[in-house]
């Protein structure tokens, strides 16, 4: 991450953040990062492995995400039950999710029954029972949802976007699969994947609160020194955007059509990242002052929302976008979007958005960090990045040393001369 370029010391608080966070390695060897916090009797953790939905084989998809919702439906002599029931007699919260690179593990608990949420993670972790009605019971919630999808422009226009920006590649498949890939998930196949994501090597922990460095050192040691330390994952390649300058059209007899954009985007670790971000929030970034609000929603009525992000993976990143408007005003509201786009990479924003966009962004940042849950999130997302700990404190110096020839520069890096890909669910007029 390069340094600031005179950033505007009144705009950043006191660095404080990272002092606070301690690296404790326990005696096996497993590595957290730990912020003690006695305010509250309370221990939060989270923790990430490598390997997300992009390991699901091509005829598996949504395997991931099935491993994921069955970790805590019954472990070692618990079944689904027993475990529900162990945690709720003591308020204990465990959960698993996935990304596309990563897989995620939560644990919230009160300090006193700190050796029993992290004995029943341990449970989860390591000897997790994937019971028949389990599976059976998991598996129709997610044919449920996906039915529900089936009927959804959102998740079709979503669907055809991804498929078209990443053709052959396990970033164009759906994380929760498909209905048929779904139903073919056998058993055996959880307990493969199980095998190849729970190991040591990527592991990242983070934990929140009333805990000492040598007792988490402890359950650390307890919980996951057990996991082989090699991974058999398999090998995700690096891939660009395709499909610049396509239009897919999905035909759906509702009233809205609903639209995705996108563009290739900047890698985390690029020194354009910040600058992007500062740029995306200047157009499309959630909030009444950006640009396409304004133009799309607030001077033409075109729709009630509008956003666009720049969105980082392992082995790509993407500039994306989305609203829905009246199959009529489609068109319209496409070149609205692709004009201010335009406009941007021409002349770059004004002195007072880029006031604006850094004053929101480095204010809004302590959001991030308002209760136990968030911070470990927070640590353990930087871990995953390959940020070190100082980035806490000096990230809104970096937000703040964001010029205007910055912001031109990116966006005239983003947008100027390439066409976006575009996919739109509905029966847009005029597309």
């Amino acid at each position: 991450m390069n340094a600031p370029q005179t950033p505007d010391r009144s705009l950043i608080p006191e660095a404080t953040r990272a002092a606070r966070v301690q690296k404790v390695v326990s005696k096996n060897g497993i590595e957290a990062w730990l912020v003690e916090d006695y305010a509250v009797p309370l221990v939060a953790m989270e923790f990430a492995l490598d390997g997300g939905s992009s390991q699901d084989g091509a005829g598996k998809m949504g395997a991931t995400a099935m491993l994921a919702g069955l970790m805590d439906e019954g472990a070692g002599e618990l079944d689904a039950a027993a475990f529900h029931n162990a945690m709720d007699d003591k308020a204990i919260e465990i959960s698993f999710s996935s990304d596309s690179d990563t897989f995620h593990g939560r644990l919230k608990t009160m300090t006193r029954h700190v050796e029993a949420a992290f004995g029943l993670l341990k449970l989860a972790i390591n000897a997790p029972r994937f019971d028949t009605d389990a599976i059976e019971r998991t598996r129709a919630q997610m044919l449920a949802s996906l039915r529900a999808e089936a009927n959804d422009p959102d998740a079709m226009a979503a669907k055809a976007w991804r498929e078209a920006a990443f053709p052959d590649h396990p970033y164009g498949r759906p994380a929760r699969g498909t209905q048929e890939s779904v139903s073919a998930i056998m058993r055996e196949d959880l307990v493969i994947l199980h095998r190849a994501l729970m190991q040591r090597t990527g592991l990242k922990i983070a934990v929140v609160g009333a805990i000492d460095r040598d007792s988490l050192a402890l359950l650390m040691d307890d919980v996951f020194s057990g996991l082989p330390e090699s991974t058999t994952l398999g090998v995700v390649p690096d891939v660009i955007l395709t499909g610049l300058g396509t239009r897919k059209i999905i035909d759906v007899d509702v009233p809205q059509a609903t639209i995705r954009f996108g563009l290739p985007g900047i890698g985390l670790h690029d020194p354009d990242h910040i600058p992007g971000m500062v740029l995306n929030h200047i157009l499309g970034g959630g909030v009444f002052s950006a640009r396409l609000f304004k133009e799309v929603r607030e001077k033409r009525g075109l729709a009630y929302s509008v956003h666009s992000q720049l969105v980082t993976y392992r082995h790509t990143a993407t500039f994306v976008g989305g609203t829905s408007t009246k199959n009529e005003r489609a068109a319209e509201s496409l070149c609205v979007i692709e004009d201010e786009i335009a406009k941007l990479a021409a002349d770059g924003p004004s002195v007072d958005e880029l006031d604006k966009a850094q004053k929101y962004l480095i204010g809004s940042y302590d959001l991030r960090f308002d209760t136990s849950t968030k911070i470990a999130g927070q640590l353990v997302r930087l871990q995953i990045e390959n940020l070190p700990v100082t980035y806490l404190d000096e990230r809104n110096s970096y937000v703040a040393g964001v010029t205007l020839a910055d912001t031109h520069r990116v966006a005239q890096r983003l947008f100027t001369g390439k066409q976006m890909l575009v996919a739109v669910a509905g029966r847009p007029v005029g597309m």
